[in-house]
């Protein structure tokens, strides 16, 4: 275990918290984060930073851009880092877990035929959700913004960012909003902005991230292949997600065309289902890609039911936490520097 301990600087202390108590934070967010990643960043906020204090402000903010650059499930990954940061390796396994198991048991009944948002209730159920989730989004926005945003140069970066993925909206936007952002960084705040000081305390070495890089595109690159000269159905669907998980930014709803590619072109899954999921998707708390769970247990071809639900799950969150892991240990040292 100790290689997977970061011990290259001795002002760095431990984790603070046990995995019982990550597990016991982020199951309570699983069980009430409606709305999408967004909304999921705002109840972290409210909760992990702003009442347990687990992480300051500065630190926070830093870790969602992290994730938001990142390919991969965003708020699970901001949670996944979170456990890491509080807990070690097993707050990291018991923030995923706690956060993504209430929805990936919802969505696993509902495949099985628990149709509970059907009709006008269940519509009307998940209207209100929506309103909350836009009361605790712009709650965390505002709240952010006077604590990142305090003059005028940085709030002229923020203003310039919401534009571009206003009006161009998907990964692309999100991806210009954030080099517009860099760049304007160092030309506006270089020399009002102090570099950060404080370490995040993740315990991951560069060992253990170079190696979960290497993984990511091994797997990446390997899986197609493996599958097609097994012949194997369980390794199809196992990269069939794996892919759609590896090349969404932000998560969220911007996965749902990579899965409808990869599930309903080849007719695994009918398009009447999949929308029936989706729409069960956006009803149950917690993050969108345990949508991988319905569509696992509805698949035609074998390994689908409960079997088909674990290859579903795993696979789409394995890659976005494997970039995750082999970025830490390089990012903590990138974000102490002035230009940073």
């Amino acid at each position: 275990m100790r290689s997977f301990r970061e011990a290259t600087a001795p002002e760095r202390a431990g984790p603070q918290g046990s995995a019982g108590e990550v597990f016991r934070a982020f199951l309570k967010l699983g069980l009430t984060s409606f709305g999408g990643p967004i909304a999921h960043l705002g109840y972290f906020r409210d909760e992990l930073v702003t009442r347990c204090k687990w992480i300051d402000e500065a630190g926070y903010a830093d870790l969602v851009a992290l994730c938001q650059f990142l390919p991969g499930p965003a708020s699970s990954q901001v949670g996944f880092a979170l456990g890491l940061l509080r807990g070690g390796p097993l707050g990291a396994a018991a923030a995923w877990a706690a956060f993504t198991l209430p929805s990936a048991l919802l969505l696993v009944l509902f495949a099985f035929g628990a149709s509970a948002f059907d009709g006008p209730i269940g519509a009307g159920l998940l209207h209100g959700l929506k309103i909350v989730a836009v009361a605790v989004v712009a709650q965390a926005v505002w709240g952010m913004a006077r604590t990142l945003a305090p003059d005028r140069g940085r709030a002229s970066i923020a203003l310039a960012a919401v534009l571009i993925v206003v009006f161009a909206a998907g990964s692309v936007g999100q991806i210009v909003a954030i080099v517009v952002g860099g760049l304007a960084g160092l030309w506006l705040c270089r020399g009002g902005a102090a570099p950060t000081t404080g370490h995040l305390t993740f315990a991951v070495s560069r060992t253990v991230g170079a190696a979960a890089l290497g993984l990511f595109f091994l797997l990446l690159f390997l899986l197609p292949v493996l599958s097609t000269a097994a012949g194997s159905q369980g390794l199809a669907l196992f990269d069939a997600f794996y892919r759609a998980g590896s090349l969404v930014f932000a998560g969220g709803h911007v996965v749902l065309p990579l899965l409808e590619a990869e599930v309903v072109r080849p007719g695994w899954v009918g398009e009447d289902a999949f929308l029936a999921g989706y729409g069960a998707a956006q009803a149950v708390p917690g993050p969108l890609f345990t949508f991988g769970t319905y569509l696992g247990v509805v698949m035609v071809p074998e390994p689908n039911g409960l079997a088909g639900a674990a290859i579903g799950l795993i696979a789409i969150f394995l890659p976005g936490f494997l970039l995750l892991i082999g970025t830490l240990p390089f990012w903590d040292a990138f974000r102490t520097r002035p230009l940073a």
